[in-house]
């Protein structure tokens, strides 16, 4: 990880201040490089011995870290890991415009490893994901929401960028399709697993573990998989409080909703989801021989469900 950093921050360097300051401050706020680890980590674990896994896991965590810029901004959020949003420190231009050079800064890196496969994964995995926040917008304030429906956005949005992470490691050990196609379901699962975590600490974490607003999701009017349990299963009274909190966004029946979920056992349903997936995404290993990576895979599994941040 500390060999990734050095190669983050190189590919980071631009004559333009602007960039320089901005991208510094990004990467410099920390972040659980979980993207980035899975490549390292599925290579290792599919046999690969050379170098190039670091300039892909730089790629993933470049790719990543766009969304996140370009997130905030379409969601005027001003606070991330604990730390202002770059676009609350910079402004919304230089944000949206910066992560527009990491992504063609990645994409300048995935030309130089030469592979045409790990250019389709990664171009795929992008455009998915861009399709995912345009659902995702689309969904915003629609109380309607079915689970499907719900873990589609999740899927292109969240786990898109996992499953890719966890194939291009098979894809650099030149492994047999049965083995990548196992790392890729279990980039997936896992990917579909935190974000349903982030789905519960949105309305159970503290936040200084979290380090952004509790509550930011239903403020957006988000339809979470929480809130969609306590439409399906809660008393009418609280499903109407939620329909009308999505349907209105802010943060004004943040307590009135938080009491509905807790009464729901919505909580616990998803976290149990998120549990499922995790054991799901342990199952796709089982191609795999023993190694110290693939115990590193099992102990990411672990945590994307046990977190509190």
């Amino acid at each position: 990880m500390k060999a990734l950093d050095a190669v983050i921050r190189d590919r980071l360097h631009s004559d333009v201040v602007l960039i320089r300051q901005v991208a510094e401050y990004i990467i410099g706020s920390g972040g659980k490089r979980m993207r980035p680890a899975m490549v390292l980590f599925t290579a290792g674990a599919a046999g690969y011995q050379g170098s190039q896994h670091l300039e892909l896991a730089a790629v993933v965590e470049f790719i990543h870290t766009a969304t996140l810029l370009h997130d905030d901004v379409v969601d005027e959020s001003d606070l991330r890991r604990g730390n202002k949003t770059a676009n609350a420190m910079f402004g919304n231009a230089a944000s949206v415009l910066v992560g527009d050079f990491l992504y063609t800064r990645a994409f300048q890196m995935m030309v130089g490893v030469k592979s045409m496969r790990v250019m389709e994964v990664l171009a795929d995995a992008t455009n998915v994901i861009a399709e995912g926040e345009v659902l995702q917008l689309l969904n915003c304030h629609n109380a309607d929401v079915e689970v499907d429906d719900y873990l589609r956005v999740i899927r292109y949005k969240t786990a898109k960028l996992f499953e890719a992470a966890s194939r291009l490691g098979g894809i650099l050990a030149g492994a047999s399709p049965e083995v990548e196609e196992g790392l890729a379901a279990f980039g997936m699962h896992i990917g579909t697993a935190f974000q349903l975590v982030d789905d519960v600490l949105d309305y159970s974490g503290e936040e200084a573990d979290t380090g952004k607003h509790i509550g930011d999701d239903l403020a957006e009017g988000k339809p979470t998989l929480p809130l969609i349990h306590v439409m399906k299963h809660g008393s009418a009274e609280h499903a109407a409080c939620v329909r009308s909190a999505i349907e209105n966004g802010g943060r004004d029946d943040f307590p009135a909703v938080l009491e509905a979920i807790r009464a729901s056992g919505a909580i616990e349903a998803t976290q149990k989801a998120a549990e499922a997936e995790a054991e799901l995404a342990l199952n796709a290993l089982n191609a795999l021989p023993p190694s110290v990576f693939k115990d590193s895979l099992i102990q990411l599994s672990q945590f994307a469900v046990a977190r509190k941040y």
